[in-house]
């Protein structure tokens, strides 16, 4: 039966529309014969011997968006697709590792990575060309030059797909890692500063280059540099940075939460996706940044920042959701930008006001004569008068109104793990008790809905998903249960982090190079399995690793697991210190381990209070372990609870200063 475009909702669906994943739902209705990946797609490649297109991309991706308007709900080109290719679409948001080796492919093949992801392989699943977006006619005679090719060349690309396919199987830790004698030497951090300050934009923050990525880990170990060092120009660094993007195009003026990225110097025009990851992120960032800083400017962002997911991005049963598209109506960014006349009809001649402070034009300040809200830099250190806010919710009630762009309503539990970690490092700058109620919400639907039957499940949607987590999961859910742990001394917590700690042992871990592969020794096998140590916008899943194995280790005193992660950093030591901007995440590890974690032990009745107090003074590099009872715990071990009296330890290497009672004094203690 002849499948019709998109723009008929009558159109007959094709495979995809069996899915949860909202990616691959949004092309249910393409006349393209669609498969998911899977037994039925790869066994057909085999026995009809046809070339496997697999077309890899997420919900929010504008150029996703594009290329299957252009091309995927064309009849003409999706009959060619049809006949020639077995076609499967991926959701690399609930397949990260498909997308991992192919993507790598791509890059091999000197191409440019991003996203939509268009990998050719062979019947055997091996990559012998790619791409990414590709105009509608570019792509028809790509499609017919390579079917052409395959018939007629098939010995060439079949030698060329092997040989990149081995060039895939070969750890990059074969090229980087490297035995090392690393002492752990603060010498080491002050290279990577200095890297990172001759790549920074002095004017608008960042690293000097477009487009702009928020990148929070590189900010994060800039603060970590600045507690340990004193150096202002790192904390300068950090603040311009905060400071520019929040008054940016990045930021959503009205209603909170950043966008994916910004696609000029200047943090100006944003690609308008918003994604939970980014903004899980920041949450921590601007926490962090207040405790040094007591910016207002810091603490409006976060809380801007958890309405916004409370009141766009959360299930009812409290998980969050993964992302909101860039596109509504067709036309990026149209929901969140406005045109002079629609802001002098809602407003009259007090929009005037709005549009000097956001400076909006009546020409309009970006495309089709739209303005995108930025606020002046000169206006910084100025709050917003009660008439100006009165403009702007206005403005809001009147936005919420338009249509919407669509909800990538897949909750993930990496991301969502994350996001738990933002939320309790802004428990701890600010205690306030909705950050942990929201945290404590959050753990609860993971737990419920994506722990099954011993194992985690990487996506939700209706249902879990039935691909196991990957390393990103694993090792954000045992972050999430460590911090809870250290912010609530609910021991339960601390237990289900060692237990998963050491799943991921048993069944991710490679022993012969010392890392941890990004899927478990029960997936799916692929052509290659990958072990993911660069860190990008989100952190590599191993530097997280080596992170839990650390702090885990200085919490329940094992040597094990923190000679464990010193010997992964060790291996990466010199690619950590040349190349800071893709290995920052590591950086911050090697800045605590350099520091020595202090354990700061609090036992008896006031505990609690006394965490609570210990974490409004801003001090990284350290662990907290309390309890107002006897506890198995060894930091715990003869400094049980005495009658009616809290006692304070600060110990280092499980060697204890004398105890104290305020946490003043341990605070002196501590620095």
């Amino acid at each position: 039966m002849k499948k019709l475009s998109l723009s008929n909702p009558n159109s007959m669906p094709n495979r995809l529309i069996l899915s949860t994943s909202p990616y691959l739902l949004q092309h249910a209705h393409n006349p393209v014969d669609w498969y998911e990946w899977g037994t039925e797609a790869l066994q057909k490649a085999v026995t009809e011997d046809k070339p496997i297109l697999v077309s890899i991309g997420y919900s929010s991706c504008h150029w996703c968006h594009v290329m299957e308007r252009e091309s995927f709900e064309n009849e003409d080109i999706a009959q060619i697709m049809n006949e020639h290719f077995v076609c499967i679409k991926v959701d690399r948001e609930e397949r990260p590792d498909i997308d991992q080796v192919y993507m790598e492919a791509v890059q091999a093949m000197q191409q440019h990575g991003g996203w939509p992801l268009n990998v050719f392989l062979t019947p055997s699943q091996q990559p012998f060309f790619g791409g990414t977006y590709f105009p509608s006619k570019n792509w028809t005679q790509l499609l017919l030059q390579i079917n052409k090719a395959f018939h007629e060349k098939r010995t060439d690309i079949d030698q060329s797909a092997t040989s990149l396919s081995e060039h895939l199987r070969t750890s990059d830790l074969k090229r980087f890692a490297k035995d090392s004698d690393l002492s752990f030497k603060p010498e080491s951090l002050d290279g990577m500063f200095k890297i990172l300050a001759s790549r920074f934009d002095a004017k608008w923050g960042g690293l000097e280059k477009a487009p702009k990525f928020v990148m929070p880990s590189i900010w994060l170990f800039l603060l970590r540099y600045y507690a340990s060092t004193k150096n202002e120009e790192a904390l300068h660094m950090v603040t311009l940075t905060l400071k520019q993007m929040a008054y940016g195009g990045i930021y959503d003026q009205l209603a909170g939460g950043f966008s994916r990225y910004s696609v000029d110097s200047e943090w100006f025009a944003p690609h308008f996706e918003k994604m939970l990851y980014d903004n899980a992120q920041l949450l921590s960032l601007y926490s962090e940044a207040y405790a040094i800083t007591q910016d207002k400017l810091f603490r409006d962002v976060v809380y801007q920042t958890l309405d916004w997911l409370k009141k766009e991005m959360t299930h009812p049963s409290g998980g969050f959701y993964s992302a909101l598209d860039a596109d509504s109506e067709g036309m990026e960014g149209k929901f969140y930008t406005w045109t002079y006349d629609e802001i002098k009809q809602l407003l009259g001649d007090a929009g005037e006001l709005l549009l000097a402070h956001y400076q909006s034009t009546e020409e309009g300040n970006w495309e089709h004569g739209r303005n995108i809200f930025r606020r002046d830099p000169a206006t910084q250190d100025s709050d917003e008068s009660e008439e100006l806010k009165a403009l702007k919710h206005k403005l809001l009630v009147t936005r919420r109104n338009r249509i919407r762009p669509a909800l990538d309503d897949k909750i993930l539990t990496g991301w969502n793990a994350m996001t738990i970690q933002g939320l309790i490092d802004s428990y701890k700058s600010f205690q306030d008790n909705q950050f942990l109620a929201l945290a404590l919400e959050n753990i609860s639907f993971l737990e419920n809905h994506l722990i099954v039957n011993g194992k985690i499940h990487r996506a939700f949607k209706n249902k879990h998903s039935e691909t196991e987590g990957f390393l990103e999961d694993y090792a954000y859910l045992i972050q999430a249960y460590t911090s809870l742990y250290q912010v609530t001394f609910n021991e339960g917590w601390l237990f289900k982090a060692v237990t998963w700690c050491n799943y991921v042992q048993e069944h991710f871990y490679d022993s012969s190079e010392g890392y941890f592969f990004f899927s478990s020794n029960s997936a799916e096998s692929l052509i290659a399995r990958k072990k993911e140590i660069f860190d990008n916008v989100i952190p590599s899943s191993n530097s997280l690793m080596a992170r839990n194995l650390f702090t885990l280790g200085t919490i329940l005193d094992r040597e094990d697991w923190r000679n464990q992660s010193h010997a992964m950093i060790s291996k990466l030591s010199s690619l950590i210190e040349s190349e800071p901007g893709y290995m920052c995440h590591w950086g911050v590890l090697l800045s605590e381990v350099i520091q020595t974690p202090a354990e700061v032990v609090i036992s008896g009745s006031d505990a609690l209070a006394l965490r609570q107090e210990l974490h409004s003074h801003y001090f990284p590099f350290m662990v907290t372990v309390g309890s107002d009872h006897k506890s198995i715990l060894p930091l715990l071990q003869g400094r049980e609870p005495k009658l009616n009296q809290t006692l304070i330890y600060v110990c280092r290497n499980g060697a204890c200063q004398l105890p104290v009672t305020t946490i003043q004094h341990a605070f002196e203690q501590l620095t």
